[in-house]
This record gives C-alpha cells, sequence and structure tokens, in this order.
C-alpha cells in the first residue's frame, strides 16, 4: 500500500471532508435552485417530489417513517404529504399495523409525475462529465455514507 492508499491522519482528514463538504454545499445550492425552477414549470416543490421518490421506491409508509428516512420533521413530512394529497398524487390507506398513522401511498398521477421528474433528471445526471468511473462513483458514495454515518448519533433525537 503507498501513501496514497493509506487512512488519513486525523488533522489531514479533518481538512480533506472540509474540502468535500465545500462542494457538497455548492452541489446542493445549485441541484436545489434547477429543482426549483423545474417545480414552476411541473408544480411539484422540492419537499413533495421528496415524498413522492420515497413511495416511489421504496411503497407505502406512514409520515413518522419518511420522517426518519429523511431526517427531516415529521411536521414538515405531513404538510408536503398533505400538498401531494391535495394534488392527488399521493393518498392515505388504512394501516393494519398501527391505527393511528394511515399508510400514504402513491397514485397513478403521482407514479406520472415523479418518474417524468425522474427521468429528466436521469437525463441531465448522464451529461456529468469526467468520463467517471464505477470504481470512482462508488469510493465518492463510500466517503458521503461515512461522512452522514456521523452525524447520525447526533440527529438520532
Amino acid at each position: 500500500m503507498n501513501d496514497i492508499d493509506a487512512p488519513l491522519p486525523p488533522d489531514d482528514l479533518g481538512d480533506r471532508v472540509s474540502e468535500v463538504f465545500d462542494l457538497i454545499g455548492a452541489l446542493y445550492r445549485r441541484g436545489l435552485r434547477k429543482l426549483e425552477q423545474d417545480e414552476a414549470v411541473e408544480g411539484v416543490s422540492v419537499g413533495v417530489r421528496s415524498v413522492l421518490v420515497l413511495l416511489h421506491r421504496y411503497g407505502p409508509m406512514t409520515v413518522p417513517q419518511m420522517g426518519r428516512v429523511m431526517a427531516l420533521t415529521r411536521q414538515f413530512v405531513q404538510r408536503m404529504v398533505n400538498d401531494a394529497v391535495d394534488r392527488d398524487w399521493a393518498e392515505a390507506t388504512p394501516n393494519p399495523a398501527h391505527q393511528r398513522s394511515s399508510l400514504i401511498r402513491i397514485t397513478g398521477e403521482g407514479e406520472a409525475v415523479i418518474t417524468a421528474i425522474l427521468a429528466r433528471e436521469h437525463a441531465l445526471n448522464r451529461q456529468v462529465g469526467g468520463d467517471l468511473t464505477d470504481a470512482e462513483l462508488r469510493a465518492c458514495a463510500r466517503v458521503l455514507k461515512e461522512m452522514l454515518r456521523t452525524f447520525d448519533p447526533a440527529d438520532a433525537d
């Protein structure tokens, strides 16, 4: 193993992770701005988009489950779910496991909306340059997961 493959000492690691955070911040702001511009066209807020993506990928969920997955308050997620329900993109159904917490299910119209959004985003993501390799993307995901794990205990109220 050469020096480039060796784990970084804590001080160097802190500096390098800070660089990653700076890049993530810029990417998040630009990505959010792009999503918000598209929201004006499709009428889907970033929050409702997140709810629809969860329901599309994982099936029916309760509001508290969605809040935990997205690390957002139940109240915020409930507002986003209410918006989706008002637009007929989602619906509340009885929850056999817990009568007080309905399951939220995506509707056919919601599937059509989120499928179109994801297709457009996929087309945009295909334009990412740099001749990236699978190994590089796996390494990037590994770094981001480790960074995320650092904050899990603090946010697990």
